[in-house]
């Protein structure tokens, strides 16, 4: 055999693995546990956490390439020695009248999908252990296809503990516990009335409730005890996967939304998004401040406090994000409906005083800003404010747009971060602000995340985090501070009682003291 051919086998066999089919995730999690294995000592025989394992055992993620081998090699020798329990004996009882069908589950609560619930009542006990006097569904699934599970409940085939669902009740996958009993699609839910506009946006499942509210303590105390405790290793551990962690608890959030977004933009379809080089920035102007008072500094001698704001990006989650595939338009108008990116010629700015809300922005001309931009010069050129004009719009790539998208995905993180801080958790708080701040840097173009590509939500979202650094600044301008520098997304230097305008501390409405400095009096 050549070296060439050795290396074409060698990737095929590498291939034969992958596509080695394991067990239903549930079998899974009867094998280690029939083994007596902890989840942390298959981790470390495998090399990967117990966090991932957990994932394996509900469905979650598959395993991949060495790895899968490695899994599937462990799951057939626990299948040896471990075999399923016989199935129970096919019963004496009649077959079902037709004309009087097995009742179906009961009806699922308006505007909840029905495979996320758990039936109110499961059937009699001796029903659960008898399969011909009970109908075997399909496994229910969420909206990415994954299977959907739950605490483990009495099967209603069988009677042990199954933690998947079919049509909202707990039922072993694909009715393994009961071979030859054949799967039907889950019954319909009927129609419920409309309902009233207070209650438009569905309710989210408890269990997806409990599950979404736990995630983020449920991963810090699996890294720390994956690390014997050691702080520094679990939070290492931690951000490298924050990035998936993210995706997961958005997910989670999204269950039971009113609005299902587009994950993926061509940019392609919207040449503005699309670099002309690797390292060459595309052509929207996110509004970046970087901006100096010369005046004060030439001014007598003063102190200045620098301050932070918390969270910048992480409230910055609350924004207009356009839902699905950005439509070009080629006229002016504004809808206030719709969120994108936008081509304008901006207006004068003549404030000494107070930074441009386009950021350092010198080139004359029009430009590509994004839908926070345009708000801010929409808002600052209206009576309230008379700061500016109007700016002129051109042209645009806009979609229908919601300002609370991300807001679940948003709360759950700011909920856990100010719990990190009355605790003293700085594990919890490193970890939050590394999965909100990866999640905007990696939605735009990187190999980090896979399951996401919206660079317009990426400039979308650090444009909104400018814009609210803008409004503290005006802010503290009102209040008879003097700004004298604001830069990026959360850092902003005043002269005065700024203790007057803002509260200080860490939490996200907070400003946090970052220095003192002398300026003036040369």
């Amino acid at each position: 055999m050549t070296e060439d051919q050795d290396a074409l086998f060698s990737s095929v066999d590498a291939l034969l693995r992958q596509a080695d089919p394991l067990p239903d995730p549930e079998e899974r999690l009867r094998l280690r546990e029939a083994g007596g294995l902890a989840r942390t000592a298959v981790a470390a025989a495998l090399g990967v956490s117990a966090q991932t394992v957990a994932a394996w055992e509900s469905g979650a993620r598959d395993p991949q390439g060495e790895r899968r081998a490695g899994y599937a090699r462990l799951l057939a020798g626990l299948a040896e020695r471990y075999p399923p329990p016989p199935p129970p004996p096919p019963s004496s009882a009649p077959a079902p009248d037709p004309e009087h069908t097995p009742a179906a589950p009961a009806a699922p609560t308006a505007g909840v999908p029905e495979q996320q619930q758990h039936s109110p009542a499961g059937p009699a006990p001796d029903d659960r252990r008898d399969p011909a006097r009970t109908v075997a569904y399909e496994p229910d699934r969420d909206r990415s296809g994954r299977l959907v599970t739950g605490p483990p409940e009495p099967c209603v085939l069988c009677g042990q503990p199954a933690g998947h669902r079919a049509a909202g009740r707990p039922q072993h996958c694909n009715a393994t516990c009961a071979p030859g009993l054949p799967l039907h699609p889950a019954p319909a839910a009927p129609r419920s009335p409309a309902p009233s506009p207070s209650d438009a946006r569905p309710a989210r499942p408890a269990a997806a409730r409990e599950e979404t509210a736990g995630a983020i303590a449920r991963n810090v105390a699996a890294a720390l005890e994956d690390n014997g405790g050691d702080v520094d290793a679990a939070l290492t551990a931690l951000v490298k996967r924050a990035i998936p962690d993210a995706m997961a608890l958005l997910n989670s959030t999204r269950v039971g939304s009113t609005y299902d977004f587009t994950n993926y933009l061509s940019t392609d379809d919207v040449p503005i998004l699309k670099k002309p080089g690797r390292n060459e920035p595309d052509l929207i102007w996110e509004g970046r401040p970087k901006w100096r008072n010369t005046g004060a500094e030439r001014g007598p001698a003063r102190t200045v406090t620098a301050l932070d704001a918390n969270g910048a990006y992480l409230s910055a989650l609350k924004t207009h994000l356009p839902i699905g595939t950005l439509r070009h338009a080629a006229t002016g108008e504004y809808d206030r409906k719709r969120s994108g990116l936008y081509l304008i010629t901006p207006p004068a700015w003549e404030h000494d005083d107070l930074p441009s809300p386009l950021g350092n922005r010198e080139e004359p001309g029009p430009l590509w800003v994004t839908d926070p931009t345009l708000r801010l010069l929409i808002r600052l050129s209206g009576p309230r404010y008379g700061l500016c004009d109007p700016p002129v719009i051109h042209e645009s790539w806009t979609s229908g747009s919601s300002e609370g998208l991300l807001e679940r995905f948003r709360r759950e993180m700011a909920t856990a971060r100010d719990a990190a801080i009355e605790a003293g958790d700085t594990v919890t708080l490193e970890y939050v602000k590394a999965m909100y701040a990866k999640f905007v840097s990696t939605i735009g173009e990187s190999s980090a995340n896979r399951e996401m590509r919206r660079p317009d939500w990426m400039h979308i979202i650090r444009s909104q985090a400018f814009a609210n650094l803008w409004l503290k600044a005006w802010k503290a301008y009102g209040a008879g501070l003097t700004v004298v520098r604001v830069t990026g997304t959360d850092e902003l230097h005043l002269i005065g009682d700024w203790r007057g305008v803002f509260t200080e501390g860490r939490r996200l409405t907070d400003m946090k003291l970052k220095d003192e400095y002398r300026i003036g009096g040369r």
